[in-house]
């Protein structure tokens, strides 16, 4: 049965090939896992090392739990299971079958929009003269009106 193994506060140049380094010369048959951002491909300070046994674990715990690698000393302990949640599993706590929507409740969610307007005294409806273009767009927005008043006279 293989353990996994949570490396904590690594730094953000490090490449999983130096993880790998330091790692392979307590066991061979070793795993690496190093987490990046997305966006900028470097390390998030955390990695995974999944090895055999128990005994291996304990091990490298001992030796490297604090070894300081690049600057900065590592926190090694076992990682806790993933949780892996099945539907069949899952039970709600409450039926929501027997819970009566709340009045004016729009089906899937509270209806805001009505409310906030009333609290803040204005319409529910807005009158569209009224409503005001985004200023970033106001310049294509009028191009277009015009573009479209246009068509609809030639046909």
């Amino acid at each position: 049965m293989s353990v996994r193994l949570y490396i904590g506060n690594l730094s953000e140049d490090l490449t999983r090939q130096e993880l790998e380094a330091v790692f392979t010369e307590v066991a061979d048959s070793i795993s690496t896992k190093l987490i990046t951002d997305r966006k900028t491909n470097k390390c998030r300070g955390f990695g995974f090392v999944t090895v055999k046994t128990d005994e291996e674990a304990d091990a490298f715990i001992e030796k490297f739990n604090g070894h300081v690698l690049n600057d900065n000393p590592i926190k090694i302990e076992k990682a806790l299971p993933r949780a892996k949640e099945k539907e069949d599993d899952l039970e709600p706590a409450v039926s929501t079958a027997s819970v009566p929507a709340p009045s004016g409740a729009r089906k899937g969610g509270v209806n805001k929009g009505s409310n906030a307007k009333a609290r803040k005294g204005g319409t529910s409806s807005p009158d569209l003269e009224s409503v005001q273009p985004d200023p970033r767009w106001a310049q294509d927005l009028e191009k277009l009106k015009q573009l479209l008043a246009a068509q609809t006279t030639n046909s």
